[in-house]
């Protein structure tokens, strides 16, 4: 069976809103739901972590009431940075395999994580070859990237999560930094991760602007081809 740790805790400062951006209405219902429905329809999910403010839980455990949500949901407080939000949900995770998702990608498809699940390798991301060219440098540019060896890196990701947990103690006692879970478990313990075709529709919501384009996605995307 699998743990689904959703990552709820960020403030959403770009968004320019009071309220964080994964509870604001998208295609009229908060962000957070659109995910929390489609895990909730996998069979080989038993249990759902949210990480997020404390505060917000009592307003997230009316959601899920009023979406009838019916798998176990467990509420973890958020760290002050996404590494230790991503730790302190892997040290309340129960099964050995992990599934790690944002709350602020909305557009994420059921087969999506069903095609992580069925994948019989056990560390699994999605990743989209760069549409643009990388420059390095800050205010003169001292090189370009070989667009064909990068990824852009997606959510969900699958991790066995015992390994993923030690990755994560060992980073953290040298102090090391890292802002996506896979770059650390290679770069900490070097396991062999799969990377799958993503989708351009599967975004981030960051900025205002995201949730215009947002409800253009859901549209066409989401709401025509379930």
């Amino acid at each position: 069976m699998y743990s689904v740790l959703l990552l709820s805790g960020g403030k959403g400062s770009r968004m320019q809103e009071s309220t964080p951006k994964q509870y604001l209405l998208l295609a009229g219902k908060p962000m957070i739901m659109h995910s929390l429905e489609r895990i909730d329809q996998l069979d080989d999910v038993n249990e759902i972590i949210i990480v997020c403010d404390p505060s917000f839980i009592d307003s997230i455990k009316q959601m899920l009431h009023e979406y009838n949500i019916t798998k176990n949901v467990v509420f973890v407080k958020g760290g002050e940075t996404r590494q230790e939000s991503v730790y302190n949900g892997l040290k309340a995770v129960q099964n050995g395999n992990v599934i790690i998702h944002e709350a602020a990608r909305p557009f994420v498809k059921q087969n999506e994580f069903k095609s992580l699940i069925d994948y019989p390798e056990p560390n699994v991301i999605y990743g989209n070859d760069i549409p643009f060219t990388v420059l390095t440098g800050n205010s003169h540019v001292h090189g370009v990237l070989n667009r064909s060896e990068l990824i852009n890196v997606q959510l969900p990701q699958k991790f066995n999560a015992n390994l993923l947990r030690k990755a994560h103690e060992i980073a953290l006692e040298r102090g090391d930094v890292y802002t996506e879970d896979s770059s650390l478990l290679y770069d900490v313990l070097k396991e062999e991760i799969r990377v799958i075709k993503g989708t351009d529709y599967n975004i981030k919501i960051t900025n205002p602007i995201d949730l215009l384009t947002g409800e253009i996605i859901y549209r066409n995307y989401i709401s025509n081809r379930k």
